[in-house]
Parts: C-alpha cells; structure tokens; sequence
C-alpha cells in the first residue's frame, strides 16, 4: 500500500502588471515593490520577509499620504482612513499566537494581493487621476530618504518612530 501524499498547493502569487499603473511613477515603482515582498513570502523566510515588508509598507504610506497632502487632494482623510484600515486588519492577522504554516503564509499572501490589487484600482487610480488633471500638475515627488521618519497610525501602530 503506497503512503498518503497530500498534495502541495501551488503559491497563491500575483505578479505586477502594467495595468496596475496608477499614472504617479513614484507611486508605481512603490507599488512594484510591494508585490515583490508579497511575492517573496515563504515559510522559511517569513518572519524577515514579512519585517521588511512592513517596513515598506509604512514607507510607502508615508510618501503617498505625504504626496496626497502636498498636492492639496480633496480625499486625503478618507484615504488615510483606508490605510489605517488595513494596518488594524494586518496586526489582527499577526497578533494571532498562530504558528506560521504553508496555509498561513499563503493566506497571509493573498490577503495582501487581494488588498493590494483592490486599493490600487480603486483608491490609489483615483488619486492618479485627481493629480494628472490638475491644471498645473508637475507630479510632485516625495523623496524617501534612506531612514525613513514615517508618521501617521500606521507607523505608530507597528512601533516605528
């Protein structure tokens, strides 16, 4: 009689796309990072890899709500709601005493694919759009410096100062 195999799971793994563009480079090239991340989550690697993309995560929050507001768009309290949102939804994920799994890991990179796809084509296209029909619209760029200050609740929530 043959031992039971349970089969493997492909990785549930999205990769950027050009139609993810939201019209900001920065912004872009941001974004394009954070699928990385996402992308790099693996079980072995889990606790560096999901350091680091929070790491991230509060860097580019911090240059977008920082953009939003130097360029003066009318939905940036709302959009600043979104991402507190999502920083209460990710520390309920991590604050479980769950040991770290394949199907933890996987449900971990799904939720941020799902997240991430669904607030860049939503809210993040809208500032795009926002910014590029203003009349004088020069694209301001929020220059990240190497240790980013990030501010706002996200940063507070994770620790960072």
């Amino acid at each position: 009689m043959a031992p039971e195999t349970t089969p493997t799971r492909a990785p549930f793994v999205i990769e950027w796309r050009d139609g993810f563009k939201i019209g900001i480079d920065q912004v872009d090239q941001e974004h394009r990072q954070l699928f990385t991340l996402v992308r790099a989550l693996n079980l072995a690697s889990v606790d560096h890899t999901v350091d680091e993309l929070l790491n991230y995560v509060v860097t580019h929050f911090s240059n977008e709500q920082a953009l939003m507001e130097k360029s003066g768009y009318p939905a940036f309290e709302q959009h600043l709601k979104l991402h507190e949102e999502f920083a209460a939804q990710v520390a309920e994920f991590l604050g479980s005493d769950q040991a770290w799994s394949e199907d933890r890991v996987q449900e971990m990179r799904k939720f941020l694919n799902k997240w991430l796809i669904g607030h860049i084509m939503t809210h993040d296209l809208r500032f795009g759009k926002w910014l590029t029909s203003q009349p004088v619209h020069s694209s301001p760029v929020v220059h990240q410096a190497a240790a980013p200050k990030p501010g706002g609740f996200f940063a507070r929530f994770f620790g960072h100062k």
